[in-house]
């Protein structure tokens, strides 16, 4: 099961308000502990139930459970997935908007130990010298650092639809920015302020579906 950040943290309150009263939180409890919007917390809850984190009762205001075996998210058992989740595409170009769309992919082939890692479909060409074409499926370690050179999801704001849009590239730190470096001696670098970039997650794979 893969949680993003902020899905981890509602999952620990959840966790430890149920530990310390024996009943669950309301929307308003959790919304007003994180200094968010009722309707940011019902999206979080809605994603930890549809992955199998939580369960809850229909029109009942304290009804979220603990699923067992969901409740201590990263400590999955050290084992060979037989399926990824390809969760949508990102741009190997200019950064685009993310869009959740999931599917799922044998990995009978290309076996590693389940720790949260999905695929995203690359749409573009700026990492062709990095054998990464357009098509192919980046296997996605989630991290939220990197070392100079590696390769990289990384997320800027969306300032047109208040989310994030993504981008893979090399990622290099450099005085007082980050460079975002494509792999295609056609296409110049990308220069941004370090608190700007959020590192999504790692490539440690790519998969080619057809040749």
């Amino acid at each position: 099961m893969f949680l993003t950040e902020k899905q981890v943290d509602v999952l620990n309150f959840i966790r430890e308000f149920i530990a310390e009263r024996a009943i669950s939180p309301t929307l308003e409890e959790m919304a007003q502990f994180f200094g968010v919007s009722k309707i940011t917390i019902h999206e979080h809850v809605k994603a930890l139930e549809s992955k199998g984190a939580i369960r809850k009762q229909p029109n009942r205001k304290r009804s979220i459970e603990l699923v067992e075996n969901a409740s201590q998210p990263g400590h999955a058992e050290s084992r060979a997935p037989s399926m990824l989740t390809i969760r949508g595409r990102v741009a190997a170009g200019q950064f685009i908007e993310e869009v959740e769309a999931n599917e799922n992919f044998s990995m009978e082939d290309l076996a590693r130990d389940d720790n949260g890692c999905y695929m995203l479909r690359v749409e573009g060409d700026s990492m062709i010298d990095a054998h990464i074409c357009e098509g192919d499926l980046v296997v996605i370690e989630p991290a939220q650092s990197a070392e100079n050179g590696q390769i990289v999801v990384a997320r800027i704001d969306d300032e047109a639809t208040g989310g994030k849009k993504a981008t893979v590239k090399r990622f290099y730190k450099e005085r007082n920015r980050i460079r975002l470096q494509p792999a295609n001696e056609h296409l110049e670098p990308m220069y941004l302020a370090r608190p700007d970039v959020e590192i999504e997650g790692r490539v440690v794979g790519v998969v080619r579906p057809q040749l």
